[in-house]
């Protein structure tokens, strides 16, 4: 099959197709085109497809093997290359080209096809959410296994793995070449930094498939926009009971935090805020000198994320002026605004060749597919630029992501890199079979 890039950029999608495209995607099956059909039909009906797939299936417990240890390599947001070095010995092991480490921590590697057009690009992220110092060693229990990151994203890691196993085992010629990637910066505070750094050294990506979460049905096209923001007050504090009455920078981003809070969203497009964590001040009897809260604001459409961004934003001096004025001294608090997350908004549609190709992917393993709701994955980036991208996972049964708790369950999990596997084909096309 053949995937084109977009003639334009993804922002100059019409502003309805934002607003209407999480309903559609709840509701709507893609128009699948002859041409596309055609070519899973030729894919499905290849030996070597059938070989890389039972392969797969077989490879089940080595994959498994190959998460648990992963998973034991702490990969905090920032601090991910120990994992990197790892996964990046891995790549090499497995007989990628060109394997390296780029400056922001992405490890990646090449397989060739016969070079016919711009390349593939699959990844998975390497980080998680848990900070240095947390317990990830897996433990075993009642069919699932525990661990800190186990699902999200160490099975994604695996997976890929055992994709490219398949295509060694099988000997299987892609018409274009494929990079497969371990990305940084995917998650907390890492504002897709992965992605956007290999996007920005290589302009010859005409495809993106990004490997997160687990239900084997669930196909990601539509992007939910993310805007994070550090936002500090500063005064000049003082003794508690010898200072008073000068105003507390904890105090004004109370009233912040209070203005914050009342604001009311749209439920469609979904548009989400919260202050996720707080922090300041230097002892029980002192008037804080700073205080810091995080922001964080999501939303399916570009133009209410950015509506949300500016009625937020103008809350803050209007409470510094209300602690201000509380106290009506010389010694003032001011705030102070840093945007520390910058993840776009954006659709494509869901009959585009990439979207029908996941949805063919997934039957082609005999799940019934499903379109998710807009969601916040790496796929974010790509879309954005116009690169047709999905997000797929990778199989399994998980629960309690981003907690302490976090669990994965092996079942029938081999399904995962089977649908990547055949989706890679698919995109990147079968030298003598499809293009």
């Amino acid at each position: 099959m053949i995937i084109r890039r977009s003639r334009c950029k993804a922002r100059t999608i019409p502003f309805i197709l934002l607003i209407l495209a999480p309903m559609l995607a709840a509701a709507t099956t893609p128009k699948i085109s002859s041409e596309t059909e055609n070519a899973f039909s030729k894919l499905q009906a290849n030996p070597q497809v059938k070989q890389g797939l039972e392969f797969i299936k077989n490879d089940d417990a080595n994959t498994i093997a190959e998460q648990k240890a992963i998973v034991a390599i702490s990969a905090p947001p920032f601090k991910e290359k120990v994992r990197a070095e790892y996964y990046m010995k891995r790549l090499q092991e497995l007989g990628l080209k060109d394997v390296k480490m780029d400056s922001e921590g992405n490890v990646y590697g090449i397989r060739p096809g016969t070079g016919k057009g711009p390349k593939i690009f699959v990844e998975a992220h390497l980080d998680t959410v848990f900070p240095e110092g947390t317990n990830t060693k897996p433990v075993e229990k009642d069919g699932k296994i525990f661990a800190p990151g186990i699902s999200d994203n160490t099975r994604g890691l695996a997976a890929m793995l055992s994709v490219i196993r398949a295509f060694d085992a099988t000997g299987i010629k892609t018409v274009r070449d494929v990079i497969f990637c371990g990305t940084v910066g995917e998650e907390g505070l890492g504002d897709l930094r992965g992605m956007k750094a290999f996007f920005r050294e290589h302009k010859d990506i005409t495809a993106s498939l990004n490997i997160d979460g687990a239900p084997i049905q669930e196909i990601t096209y539509l992007a939910t926009g993310s805007h994070r923001y550090e936002i500090h007050f500063k005064g000049a504090g003082g003794h508690s009971f010898g200072a008073f009455g000068r105003p507390s920078a904890i105090h004004a981003m109370g009233r912040a935090i209070a203005k914050i809070a009342e604001v009311r969203t749209p439920s469609d497009p979904k548009t989400t805020f919260t202050v996720g964590t707080v922090s300041g001040g230097t002892s029980v009897n002192a008037i804080a000198a700073d205080a810091v809260m995080l922001l964080d604001m999501r939303s399916n459409s570009q133009e209410e994320l950015l509506k949300l961004e500016r009625q937020i934003m103008s809350l803050l001096q209007p409470a510094v002026d209300e602690e201000n004025a509380r106290w009506n001294n010389e010694v003032k608090v001011s705030v102070e605004t840093k945007l520390v997350g910058d993840r776009p908004a954006d659709s494509q549609s869901p009959d585009a060749p990439i979207v029908q190709a996941a949805w063919l992917s997934t039957r082609a393993i005999g799940i019934a597919p499903e379109l998710r709701t807009a969601s916040s994955t790496n796929a974010n980036l790509p879309i954005n630029l116009g690169i047709p991208a999905v997000t797929l996972t990778s199989g399994g049964e998980e629960g309690f992501n981003h907690a302490p708790g976090e669990w994965w369950e092996p079942k029938n999990a081999y399904l995962g890199p089977q649908r990547i596997f055949i989706m890679t084909l698919g995109l990147a096309g079968v030298d003598g079979i499809t293009q």
